[in-house]
């Protein structure tokens, strides 16, 4: 059947409707389903006949390679007000046929595409929306479901609701409460949604379904899973509930509430809607996702009861919805809009938040500083909260019905008056109140769930708890381990935070250390309980939501396994099981302040220093056995003796134990264990460590000493290991306690360090109280937090390079925001820093450097890519042959940037291929950097070669048309090596993900083993492969950094895998691995999910080398030691070699961190070594923090990679004098350009040159005078004795020889410039 559509003529309303037609007939065929092939004719028909309004595009493919096709609607940018600013046009989106047996939502959206393309200009209403509105339609996101299924079939095709892989897109999404097990290979389609998603900031969706009638609003499942009934809140619920109604109530079945549908004929929906999760629960659904990670308001509508309805019905459906999808689509213009700008500047802020009042969720500005916010008519309270500015709220903002109340926002920059508001950040119940809150219990306890789990947990029972908790709280846990114990025990950490694995600016970080001694135990069951405590009550109970919310928790139950395994229970004061199994006290075996530690460092002791120095925890407490109370630094003096020993922050620590002293009746007595020990007492339940007893090397005076960490030891009762039937007493005596204590961590000040010149946080800034002598350090971010209790303080910020601040801050109960700008010190010799060669601003140079600070803002590199997009359609391996030909073809193809060279051949006589792109190649240019890129080192991990090859045609591609990636090329020499071994890859299977075929080359030789020393003893026994990469590769190109990819797992790792090798720049290295984790959406998270090894964690993707899989003579130990190039290897997925298929999402996982690298090795220190007249002084050693040694160039130049902060760089060549600079070096900021001159040394063994001169002269003269008067007496005495002396020669014949014997000496010694006693020779001489 063809619907007529009449269009009368002049009806448009603005640009586009001042069309001259008499009238136009549309015919919209609603008779019949369309296939793919069809679908696809009819969207690219319309989009060539309305190019100016219409364009079709794929948003990527599904499983069977069908394309997600999308059809943007919307008038030409110049339709608009001319005057008008440059805000987005509201985005909107509809998606069809997700479950491919759900049809009508299809042909709907087809039908609605034909309507407004041709309406527009015809129709004022549509005229309306397209002019201000960008329509985005997907039809089908299942085409391959669509094509199994049947028509006729209401109760759904078997298979065609899922997708080709048998997949239930719509329980496929990252859900908020359960980890969804789906492997994104499996489901392209949901893949490229999220990235659709995530690129575009769409203000109201659709998912348009079948089966029902009926609108459902997020959320679409709830943290219990209750199957159906359950009423899971949205913070944006009433806005959802809008959306929803409007749609029902222009629907004439839908806002009935009676579908009346055959499988459920009773089923009733007040007002056609309904929360998605008291329908029936959906984990891993996709208007969820859209909420709560794209900042969409999704609702999903059921458009039919027949999932699949004859065709002849399909006419009705269309008239039944189409007023309802005009309706909604029209509510994108709804709530409040505006800009964020700079008060000074005028321009926009991106990136800002706008926080409503009571309403937990935030969306951001956009790019010109413009925002749209969905509201539902009503006051508000709406706050703008930037990076750098002061907040700023407008109180009660009236939104009314219809078009959305503009509401503006001008911020003023951070200046030297001092911030004393807390910047929000979410609802107002995220206040934190200080105060006691005992009163509060009876309360809690009535309204809160109560931990159940009250029995000891061994080691094994504990890990299948954690393991429980951080699968059935996705959302808010990750367990990981931070290390081993000498039995090879994990040292387990829960943390649970509302965006777990991330330090979130601003917000603080908290730990509890528990069975640090492992037979005190009641710390490790109280911990674990605490656990199920927070995970239980999250969402529903205030206190712990908003502890969770606002602060990251990390607990550690136990620190000992291996002692708690020795140990027994109803042990009340033993010993057994205390040590750990080297029987070392761990809390003896910290360094410190007083005394010498002589015990071996214990693993247990060195992984948790590690862990402190990766987390900039602000509070901690060690939970014990043995007595009751808490106990403060210091824990030990000088003397050794018992007396209070003070630390600078005395009366904070005091008030910290009291928190918790005062929240548990027993302790707060200070009478702990009467029948052990009668005559202790602590007054209030507190007690200063070492007036107690002298602890050295304790933890929680390292803690404090060494970072920025305030820890108390907390004593929990006189029974070390109590029966478990105690264990309920314990917890109802602690939970107010453990609560109260975690609230602290919100006290005294915070705020951010920040570079007034590029407005970026500055690391490792000193923030020092007056009269407190403890300084604390901000965190690589610029954000700082300092424990303090209320009162007026003076505060100083500085940092190496920067013009120190002081401000004068009223601290009360609360955390009081104070944020620091600096400036940076103008370059003298006074201020320590290296001047920084600047250029004219016309030079290039400076355009290079603000695109690598581009390139390294936050969005940087996901906007170039967006701005850079090729479809190099990864759908097969290149075995050798292809290999080689595709290496060909890009030299063939683009000339003039590439440099095709074999360094070597295999044992089986195959090329070891490596491309050379520059602007230049084969042109040496000592002054730029250079980045190889490797993979193949395996032959049966053969993805990185994949990835290697994508890379370089990406990068070919885009030379000349894509600005940064030109530059990029023209500023870099990129050298990559797809395969190794070559010999390995050609026997390898695809598929094979755990295979060992091919790893190896023919002589069965694992070549990362092989790389043993640059020797030419050692270069002749290495294999083949491996001695042309050292020498045609690594020892012979001056590179900067080198990247290796390899599989196998989903991690980085960085130099050395040598099990025992000292690391000397191991936080530069570590940086490096860092970047390219952190720039992959997976890796960073730490959790491979290896099937071989499910439990593996990671943190932050990143690990030494020798730590995961040490081994010896690995090809990144050789180029950091003698090809002075830091080397980190990539490991790009878990299996080996998966299925062609998978590359795809391998590449788009891994693009932006290869891009990363490109630009990670134009940041550091470069620079060139000279002598006053400007020569270049070549091999000169630059030496950094006085350990790491890199040579400079024959042309004396150098470029050295350093981890973001403050730098030592010493400058030696013999001959000359010692040259030292101290550097800054920025995350942000291209490398730092500097010229060392160095000055001839003017000193010989010490001394002045002139005087060691003279000295000398006169030691000569006076050498050759002694040496006339021997001469002279001997020429006397020999005069006498020549009679006698001619006597001993019996033979003529035996002196002759024995003269020219004599003769010859003096030839040689002569010829080789040694001193001889010419005495003697000259005398034998004159007699001859």
């Amino acid at each position: 059947m063809a619907v007529a559509v009449c269009w009368a003529a002049g009806a448009g309303a603005g640009a586009g409707e001042s069309g001259t037609d008499t009238g136009t007939d549309t015919d919209i065929d609603t008779s019949r389903y369309y296939n793919y092939e069809e679908m696809t004719e009819l969207l690219q028909g319309l989009a060539e006949a309305h190019a100016a309004h219409a364009r079709l595009f794929s948003i990527g493919r599904s499983v069977e390679n069908r394309s997600l096709w999308v059809i943007e609607i919307s008038a030409p940018s110049s339709a608009s007000s001319p005057a008008s600013p440059p805000r987005r046009r509201p985005q909107l989106k509809l998606v069809g046929n997700m479950h491919g047996d759900e049809t009508v939502s299809r042909q709907v959206l087809l039908y609605l595409a034909q309507y407004l393309v041709q309406g527009y200009g015809h129709d004022p209403r549509v005229g309306r929306l397209l002019n201000t509105t960008r329509v985005y339609l997907l039809p089908s996101l299942n085409p391959d479901g669509f094509e199994r299924a049947v028509e006729g079939e209401c109760s759904g095709t078997a298979g065609a609701r899922w997708n080709a892989r048998k997949k239930d897109l719509n329980r496929s999404f990252p859900d908020q409460y359960r980890a969804q097990a789906v492997e994104e290979a499996d489901v392209p389609e949901v893949v490229a949604m999220e990235r659709w998603i995530k690129e575009n900031k769409f203000l109201i969706s659709a998912n348009l379904h079948g089966g029902s009638v009926v609108a459902s609003y997020p959320y679409d499942d709830s943290r219990n899973h209750e199957t159906k009934g359950y009423y899971s809140k949205a913070p944006d619920d009433e806005v959802f509930k809008y959306l929803a109604k409007t749609y029902a109530s222009k629907h004439p079945i839908m806002k009935t509430g009676k579908p009346q549908c055959a499988d459920s004929p009773d089923e009733t929906f007040p007002d056609g809607i309904t929360n998605g999760a008291k329908w029936y629960d959906v984990p891993g659904g996709m208007q969820d996702y859209n909420y709560l990670h794209g900042d969409c308001f999704e609702i999903t509508l059921e458009l039919s009861c027949c999932k699949y309805p004859p065709a002849s019905a399909l006419n009705e459906e269309w008239k039944n919805n189409l007023e309802s999808l005009l309706s909604l689509m029209e509510q994108v213009h709804i709530g409040v809009a505006g800009f964020v700008t700079d008060a000074v500047l005028g321009s926009g802020i991106s990136d800002a938040s706008i926080v409503v009042a009571g309403i937990d969720h935030n969306i951001t500005t956009g790019s010109f500083g413009d925002f749209h916010r969905l509201l539902v008519p009503g006051i508000y309270n709406i706050t703008t909260v930037a990076q750098g500015y002061m907040p700023s709220t407008v109180l009660d903002v009236e939104v009314l019905e219809g078009p959305a109340t503009q509401l503006n926002f001008t911020l003023q920059s951070l200046d030297n008056h001092t911030i004393e508001t807390v910047t929000p950040t979410m609802a107002s119940s995220t206040e934190f109140k200080m105060h006691n809150v005992s009163e509060m219990e009876d309360v809690q306890q009535s309204n809160t769930i109560e931990p159940e789990n009250f029995r000891h947990h061994n080691y094994i029972d504990m890990e299948i708890l954690l393991r429980k908790y951080a699968t059935e709280y996705p959302a808010i846990t990750r367990s990981y381990s931070i290390g081993k114990s000498v039995e090879e025990r994990n040292l387990y950490v829960m943390e649970i935070s509302d965006n777990p694995g991330v330090h979130e600016l601003g917000e603080p970080e908290f730990k509890y250390i528990g069975n640090m001694h492992g037979n005190e135990v009641v710390g490790r069951e109280l911990l674990l309980n605490l656990i199920e405590y927070l995970c239980s009550n999250y969402g529903t109970d205030p206190e712990v939501t908003s502890l969770v919310n606002n602060t990251r928790i990390h607990i550690m139950p136990s620190m000992n396994p291996d002692g708690y395994e020795r140990s027994t229970e109803g042990d009340m004061d033993g010993v057994v099981g205390r040590n750990n199994s080297n029987n070392y006290d761990l809390n003896r075996n910290f360094p410190d302040q007083f005394f010498q530690i002589i015990d071996p460092r214990q693993p247990e002791t060195l992984a948790v220093m590690d862990w402190l120095n990766r987390i900039p925890f602000v509070l901690s407490a060690n939970l014990h056995g043995g007595t009751l109370v808490v106990n403060y630094p210091y824990d030990d003096d000088p003397d050794g003796a018992d007396m209070y020993s003070r630390s600078p922050d005395d009366a904070v620590f005091c008030q910290l134990a009291l928190s918790f002293a005062k929240e548990n009746g027993p302790m707060f007595e200070g009478h702990p264990c009467k029948n052990i020990y009668p005559d202790e007492y602590f007054p209030r339940g507190i007690t200063n460590g070492a007036k107690w007893y002298n602890v050295p090397g304790g933890m929680q005076d390292w803690n404090y000493l060494h970072t920025n960490c305030f820890e108390v030891t907390i004593e929990l009762g006189c029974f070390k290991f109590p029966y478990a039937s105690d264990l309920p007493k314990y917890w109802k005596q602690n939970k107010r306690s453990l609560l109260q204590f975690m609230k602290q961590v919100h006290r005294g000040v915070k705020g951010f360090i920040i570079d007034a010149t590029n407005g970026k946080g500055i690391y490792n800034a000193t923030i020092t109280v007056a009269e407190v002598n403890h300084p604390v350090r901000s965190a690589k971010d610029g954000d700082y937090w300092r424990l303090l209790l209320p009162g007026v303080y003076k505060i100083t910020t500085s940092a190496r390079g920067y013009t120190p601040k002081t401000r004068s801050v009223t601290v009360v109960e609360e955390a009081v925001e104070v944020n620091f700008t600096l400036t940076r010190v103008a370059n003298n010799h006074d201020s320590g820093l290296d001047q920084v060669l600047t250029e004219s601003s016309a030079d290039p140079g400076q355009e290079f450097e603000k695109l690598i600070k581009s390139l390294s803002s936050e969005n940087g590199l996901q906007d170039l890519i967006l701005s850079a997009r090729v479809d190099l359609n990864l759908y097969r391996y290149h075995d050798y042959k292809d290999l080689s030909e595709a290496l060909r073809g890009l030299h063939s193809n683009y000339p003039s940037i590439t440099k095709l060279i074999s360094l070597g051949q295999s044992v089986e006589v195959r090329h070891i291929w490596a491309l050379e792109i520059s602007d230049r190649p084969g042109i040496k240019e000592v002054a730029e950097p250079k980045m190889k890129f490797i993979a193949g080192v395996h032959g049966n991990a053969p993805v990185g070669t994949e990835l290697l090859l994508a890379f370089a045609e990406f990068l070919c591609i885009l030379f000349g048309k894509n600005q940064a990636i030109t530059k990029l090329i023209e500023e870099t020499k990129i050298m990559i090596v797809p395969s190794v071994n070559p010999d390995g890859r050609e026997i390898a299977q695809e598929g094979q993900c755990t295979s060992k075929v091919g790893q190896t080359n023919v002589h069965g030789k694992d070549l990362d083993t092989d790389f043993t020393g640059n020797s030419s003893e050692q270069l002749a026994k290495m294999q083949p492969e491996t001695r042309n990469i050292v020498k045609n590769l690594i020892l012979n190109q001056g590179f900067t950094l080198s990247v290796v990819l390899d599989g196998g797992s989903l991690l980085t790792t960085y130099p050395y895998d040598k099990p025992v090798q000292t690391v000397e720049n191991e936080e530069t290295l570590k940086y490096l691995a860092n970047v390219y984790s952190n720039n992959h959406p997976k890796m960073h998270l730490g959790h491979p999910g290896c099937p071989n090894n499910t439990d593996e964690n990671i943190p932050g993707g990143v690990v030494r080398g020798a730590q995961w899989h040490g081994h010896m003579h690995s090809m990144k130990d050789f180029s950091v030691t003698y090809g002075h190039c830091p080397e980190i290897t990539v490991y790009t997925g878990c299996c080996k070699f998966p299925l062609a298929k998978e590359l795809g999402a391998i590449w788009h996982d891994n693009q932006r961190s290869l891009l990363s690298m490109l630009v990670e090795v134009h940041k550091g220190l470069r620079g060139k070594v000279t002598d006053h007249d400007g020569n270049p002084i070549p091999r000169a050693n630059i030496i950094l923090n006085e350990g790491v040694r890199v040579p400079t160039s024959e042309a004396g130049y150098f470029h050295i990679l350093l981890a973001p902060g403050p730098h030592d760089v010493d400058a030696l060549a013999e001959g000359y004098q010692h040259q030292r600079k101290k550097v800054f070096v920025s995350p942000y900021e291209a490398a730092i350009t500097l010229v060392m001159v160095v000055e001839l040394d003017n000193k010989l063994f010490g001394l002045p040159r002139e005087l060691v001169v003279t000295a000398t002269g006169a030691a000569l003269s006076a050498v050759i005078v002694t040496a006339c008067i021997v001469w002279c007496v001997c020429s006397f005495k020999s005069s006498h004795q020549k009679d006698g002396f001619h006597r001993l020669r019996q033979h003529r014949d035996d002196y002759e020889d024995e003269i020219r014997m004599m003769s010859m000496g003096s030839k040689k010694s002569l010829l080789s410039n040694e001193f001889q006693d010419e005495t003697e020779s000259d005398e034998d001489t004159l007699h001859q």
